[in-house]
């Protein structure tokens, strides 16, 4: 089992959020992202991009294109990150484009 993978089982989000992932047809991802995905998590779609690496803490389950959900985010470089997406309100999911997003709830 990858060291990433046990880390998103037990970390502390830094925040909550409902998290919609795009469809495929829509720009999202081709497959579900896995336990232990890591993407950076973007507060504007403008240029330059901005943004700061996180784990989605899927826990042992996967979440598929389309699909919403209520996630945990823990920024694996600390709070700079989860303090600017708590102040935008909602964010951005990039994978070499935007696959997803989320309103901040907690």
């Amino acid at each position: 089992m990858s060291a990433r993978i046990e880390f998103q089982r037990t970390a502390d989000p830094h925040l909550i959020a409902d998290v919609r992932m795009y469809e495929t047809n829509a720009g999202g991802r081709k497959g579900p992202a896995l336990p232990g995905w890591v993407c950076p998590v973007m507060i504007s779609k403008d240029q330059p991009l901005e943004g700061w690496d996180a784990f989605l803490l899927l826990r042992d389950q996967p979440i598929s294109p389309g699909e919403c959900r209520r996630i945990g985010i823990h920024f694996v470089f600390g709070e700079a990150g989860a303090t600017a997406a708590r102040e935008a309100g909602k964010f951005y999911l990039w994978e070499g484009s935007f696959v997803g997003e989320g309103i901040v709830v907690a």
